[in-house]
């Protein structure tokens, strides 16, 4: 039980440190404004920090026997349990609307598209370190 605790929560923190980085790269870059999204996140440790965390005890999900042998499909269900909650929730709270519609009409798309890397990430992890 250990081993799966771990390997979820380990694959959670990698699969989020490589889609935070990523994240703020876009933004860096130029690439969100370029696709019409005004959210330009700030490579902070407390920024990383949270969302590494967070990304951990997420994909603790992983250790639910569901789709065991579809890890990309499980990576992508899972990951849309933390989209929900930044579209539903965080970004609502933080004025930027409905979906995070007020950084831009493309956020959700985005918020899931990148979720989805990250949980593939953490689904390959998971996989590799308990099976």
């Amino acid at each position: 039980m250990i081993r799966k605790i771990s390997g979820a929560f380990t694959g959670g923190v990698f699969g989020g440190l490589v889609e935070s980085i990523f994240t703020w790269l876009l933004g860096k870059l130029g690439i969100m404004a370029l696709v019409g999204i005004t959210m330009k996140p700030v490579l902070t440790e407390p920024w990383l920090y949270q969302r590494i965390i967070w990304g951990g005890l997420w994909m603790l999900l992983l250790m639910l026997p569901l789709w065991k042998n579809r890890i990309i499909f499980r990576g992508c269900i899972f990951s849309l349990f933390p989209s929900a909650m930044t579209l539903f929730i965080t970004f609502p709270q933080m004025d930027k609307g409905f979906l995070g519609t007020g950084f831009g009409i493309l956020t959700p798309v985005v918020v899931i598209g990148l979720n989805f890397i990250y949980g593939i990430i953490a689904a390959y992890w998971y996989k590799s370190t308990v099976h």
